[in-house]
């Protein structure tokens, strides 16, 4: 539903907008011109100011030729940093630079001024910036005088160029005399370490070539290799004797058959059991096999094997007893053997410490010395580059483009101030529209009035609406007051409420001229019309139909006049008014009488219609007096003038007094411009007069005719009065 409703919304917003630029074009017009006058007086005020250019190549430190290939200048690495031509603009409006141009110029004494307010001024026109893509940079200089902006601009170009100049020599004689002492050093350094070098070779004996990165011959190695043959020996010796350990140990703990079984199973060169101990268990197969066939151990053959077997048993024992004491001896000799390996072993080692001590020294020696080497033939190299860098002429700043004498000033720009004020002048003009229209909170359309006052809209009055009874002619304008004349008919609720007050919240704001042509309009369509002039304070009725106004409605409520005396015929046919007559000096007293309320109820019974003006209500109690005298009142609101609040006191002022509201009628509305009430001007075209047509008029002359008689049927005669009402509604 939203999305749906959008559109239509946005579309509104813009034709608000629009009209309100429409109904304000004078404020953003004036507005327009003000700040557009403005920005042309400032711009016409302004000094003018010519600019003078001078164009300069920067060359950093390390652009130029390349004395000696590979050489590299890390100085010369300022080119590429982002901060470099910014850092030069700096240096160009620097105080030391701004200085040497001025004691060039001698401006202190030309301008006839202190040191302080040239440098100030210097500050302020002095200028630079690059061109883009490139590293030239233009000097720019604006002052009033294009002479001087010219001497200035070559001014700071030259002393820039100095200074350049000479940071850079300096830059580099400085580096120069620091290198120069750097080689010293190094030549010291590498010297200091060629002495130590040699005595170490000379303590140690170590042969060595120069041109060799190790040196040859060293018993630092031999040592080393020795004493690693010696560790491992000792190690296979050490595991041997644990080895003897063992199987002592085992022979010890073992006994019977299971000691000669662990025997034979030991590979050594003095061991027979692996040999008696097979021949000892076959004779014992043998012997039990002859058991198992029934001879007897008495049997010769018998005896002969137990006998056998003894004696291979105690061969066993005896080999046994043999092979522990062999390794007895073996282990012993294992002993002493492990401790002479021991003590050599440890007497390689320390000799391999300190030859490995020796040779690290003198390989560190060596290095230290090459590496001061290299480093002191780097210097060397550098040096020279130096050297020959100094003496080659390199010129940092280069002038692409002398700064000339200017013929036309380029500040104050005229097109772009003007510009830049109509524009200005445009949106200010704008935002000033937007603004009062939001502090104006008057009444601006039919819906502000029906939401504010719950009232109906009886007609909308177009703008500049003159009294249409002089008109000729059948006048659109008067279509407006035949709808007003339509609405009051249907709008009031009883037909015999006839007696009708105009008022307002303000003065000037059309009420007396609604009511004279609402009362014209009503009167050509058959009504016998009243026009009462009730505004005691400033009464203008009369001035429309040039009569005169010393007798009339003050003039009957005061003395004994019949109302034939102060009624008049006006020019028009059913149209009848009553001047206000003298002015009194209590308004409201008069007013506020029962003469007053016998007067209303008696034209309401010879009239058809009853119109009676009245002071704006807001400023004087008359309207509220008579507002609680009549039927009806309408309220008459000038499009944009009446603030909503003040309307509003309108009607409560009337409804206080008892006074019945029957609708508003909304005058001066320029429909034309305004676009909400563009569909009542439908009727300005459709209504045009084809031809022009007479004015009425009337054979009565003033006064002659006299009004309705009481006695009369209250709207003349009753069949022609009502079928006249059923023509026109």
């Amino acid at each position: 539903m939203n999305q749906s409703t959008n559109p239509s919304e946005v579309s509104l917003h813009a034709i608000d907008y629009w009209q309100v630029v429409k109904n304000r074009y004078g404020v953003i017009l004036l507005t327009f011109l003000l700040v557009f006058m403005t920005a042309l007086v400032i711009t016409y005020v302004m000094p003018k100011k010519y600019e003078s250019i001078a164009v300069v190549q920067v060359r950093p430190k390390g652009t130029g030729t390349q004395v000696i290939p590979g050489m590299t200048d890390n100085r010369g690495q300022e080119s590429s940093m982002a901060t470099f031509l910014p850092t030069e603009f700096a240096v160009i409006k620097a105080q030391k630079t701004l200085d040497a141009a001025i004691e060039n110029l001698d401006l202190v004494n030309r301008w006839n001024t202190d040191l302080e307010s040239v440098r100030r001024t210097l500050k302020g026109i002095v200028d630079a910036q690059d061109i883009r893509g490139t590293s030239l940079i233009e000097i720019r200089v604006r002052y009033n005088d294009p002479k001087d902006a010219q001497k200035i601009a070559k001014e700071v170009a030259e002393a820039y160029r100095e200074r350049r100049n000479k940071l850079q020599a300096d830059n580099a004689n400085q580096a120069l005399d620091e290198l120069r002492k750097a080689v010293i050093v190094q030549e010291d350094a590498v010297e200091d370490k060629r002495k130590l070098l040699s005595q170490i070779i000379r303590t140690e004996g170590i042969i060595y070539s120069g041109d060799q990165s190790v040196f040859q011959g060293s018993r630092g190695f031999d040592q080393a290799d020795d004493a690693e043959s010696a560790a491992r020996a000792y190690v296979t010796l050490e595991q041997d004797k644990i080895q003897l350990e063992s199987q002592i140990e085992t022979l010890l703990k073992y006994d019977g058959p299971q000691l000669m079984n662990y025997a034979s199973g030991l590979s050594l060169p003095d061991n027979i059991i692996p040999v008696l101990l097979p021949q000892f268990q076959t004779a014992k197969r043998e012997y039990e096999g002859m058991k198992s066939q029934g001879r007897g151990e008495r049997h010769p053959m018998m005896i002969s094997s137990a006998k056998m077997l003894e004696e291979m048993e105690k061969d066993l024992v005896e080999a046994v007893a043999n092979l522990r004491e062999t390794l007895k001896a073996k282990l012993a000799l294992s002993q002493e053997q492990l401790s002479r390996l021991k003590t050599r072993m440890d007497l390689k080692e320390e000799e391999a410490i300190k030859g490995g001590i020796a040779a690290q020294s003198f390989v560190d020696a060596k290095n230290d010395f090459e590496t001061a080497q290299r480093l002191l033939e780097q210097l060397k190299v550098k040096q020279i580059s130096e050297e020959m860098q100094t003496r080659i002429t390199e010129e940092p700043i280069i002038m692409h483009e002398e700064p000339m004498i200017s013929g036309v000033p380029v500040s104050p720009n005229v097109t772009l101030n003007l510009a830049l004020g109509a524009v200005v002048g445009m949106i200010f003009g704008v935002g000033v529209a937007f603004f009062l229209e939001y502090l104006d909170t008057s009444v601006k359309s039919l819906e502000d009035v029906e939401r504010y006052l719950q009232v109906p809209v009886l007609a909308v009055i177009p703008k500049d609406v003159g009294v249409l009874y002089k008109q000729s002619g059948m006048s659109p304008d008067a279509e407006a007051y035949r709808i007003l004349r339509t609405n009051i008919e249907f709008n009031r609720k009883n037909p015999e409420d006839n007696a009708i007050t105009v008022v307002s919240g303000g003065a000037g704001e059309g009420k007396s001229t609604t009511l004279v042509n609402l009362a014209y309009i009503c009167a050509q369509g058959g009504y016998t019309t009243l026009m009462i002039d009730a505004d005691l304070r400033r009464p203008r009725l009369h001035t429309f139909f040039d009569i005169n106004n010393s007798v009339g409605l003050t003039n009957y409520l005061t003395t004994e006049l019949m109302l034939e005396d102060v009624i008049l015929q006006t020019p028009v046919d059913n149209l009848y008014f009553m001047p206000s007559g003298i002015l009194p000096a209590d308004a409201a007293g008069i007013l506020n009488s029962r003469r007053m309320s016998e007067l209303i109820q008696d034209v309401k019974q010879r009239f058809d219609l009853v119109l009676v003006d009245s002071p704006p209500i807001l400023g004087v109690s008359d309207a509220s007096v008579l507002a609680s005298e009549v039927d009806l009142t309408m309220i008459v609101v000038q499009h944009r003038k009446l603030p909503r609040n003040m309307l509003m006191r309108v009607k409560q002022a009337v409804e206080n007094v008892g006074g019945h509201v029957i609708g508003v009628v909304l005058n001066n509305v320029d429909v034309r411009s305004d676009s909400q009430y563009q569909y009542y001007t439908s009727y300005y075209t459709y209504y045009a007069p084809a031809e022009s047509q007479p004015m009425p008029t009337s054979s009565a002359s003033q006064g002659a005719t006299q009004p309705p008689s009481p006695r009369q049927s209250p709207r003349g005669s009753s069949s022609s009065s009502d079928d006249s009402k059923q023509d026109l509604y």
